[in-house]
């Protein structure tokens, strides 16, 4: 007989009585085509696209221990590779553990006249409460989860509604993935503050990527992301073992303006940052789209086109020139 446990997006085979065997994801391909949810309670939800894992969310919170409080303190979505068997996103290890897949947060959260850290968590946790919606079918799966916001003494300074869609993308990339996030100030006004390296929504790649060989690219000519705002989006590309990965992030014009990307280190963290107060009672609304490609960065003209999409555009946009930038 045996127990399974799952430890940083990885299951883990425990005989009882013999050793522990370890599976990055399912030992087969499921049957099927197309998308499907398969959930683990209180472990994770994985997304399968034709049964292979392509994607898993994170939602487990542990405080039965500091280190599972640790590895635990807020939901966030592994990307997985093509076979559906390795995650190439990182996990709560290695260099800043804190950056995790997809994921949301801010470093000076305001509320009451004082300041929390929900980006590296020292002020509380995000906990993922329940799933309000599943769906998934041939063409899409999507999923809303409900996570609250909470101080160290368990009071919910904010409500998250977060949703995630994917799809395949269009040719060259691998998977299209939609995160929206609604957050809503339940009890007092809430001021989302930091700054670009600190704030936002993220994608950071699996720590053992090769740092000498991250490169980002911006749509405009003599990008500076350090100065630059409002891109429509950034793409970064990062090589794992021998094989290279591409992911854009891309940034939808309802989304607040002033919104400055971090994208420049050689570790691969990459995201949009802005600061908004919320009064209230009321909620904001935020959408990106992240394209994932197996190895070099889809044309300016393809990425274009998917914010086109993305956007709500009307007519198609130009296709803009770009820059390609070494990481710092």
């Amino acid at each position: 007989m045996a127990r399974w446990s799952l430890v940083g997006g990885v299951l883990i085979s425990i005989a009882l009585g013999g050793p522990a065997l370890a599976l990055a994801a399912a030992d087969a391909p499921l049957p099927g085509k197309g998308f499907s949810l398969k959930e683990k309670p209180g472990e994770c939800l994985d997304v399968l696209l034709d049964g292979r894992v392509a994607a898993r969310y994170m939602c487990a919170y542990d405080k039965s221990t500091p280190k599972r409080l640790h590895d635990t303190n807020k939901p966030y979505l592994h990307v997985f590779d093509a076979e559906g068997k390795q995650p190439i996103t990182n996990g709560p290890s290695g260099l800043y553990p804190h950056h995790r897949g997809i994921f949301i947060g801010w470093t000076r959260l305001g509320f009451e006249g004082r300041s929390y850290d929900f980006w590296g968590m020292g002020s509380g946790e995000i906990v993922h409460q329940k799933l309000l919606d599943q769906k998934a079918g041939p063409d899409r799966a999507t999923f809303t989860s409900l996570t609250h916001w909470n101080d160290k003494a368990g009071r919910t300074l904010v409500v998250e509604e977060r949703t995630m869609a994917f799809r395949r993308g269009p040719a060259g990339v691998r998977l299209a993935i939609d995160f929206t996030s609604k957050l809503r100030a339940p009890a007092c006004d809430v001021m989302l503050d930091g700054d670009p390296e600190h704030a936002g929504v993220h994608y950071r790649p699996a720590n053992q990527l090769d740092v000498k060989k991250t490169l980002y690219v911006f749509p405009r000519e003599k990008a500076n992301a350090k100065v630059d705002l409002d891109y429509p989006w950034v793409g970064e590309t990062y090589t794992l073992g021998n094989k290279q990965y591409s992911v854009v992030q891309m940034n939808h014009p309802d989304n607040p303006r002033g919104t400055k990307f971090s994208a420049y280190r050689d570790y691969g963290r990459f995201g949009a940052f802005f600061t908004k107060t919320l009064r209230s009672g009321d909620s904001l609304m935020v959408k990106y789209r992240f394209l994932v490609a197996d190895g070099e960065m889809p044309r300016a003209a393809v990425i274009q086109k998917c914010w086109d999409e993305h956007a709500g555009a009307s007519s198609p946009s130009a296709v803009p020139r770009t820059s390609v930038v070494p990481a710092d």
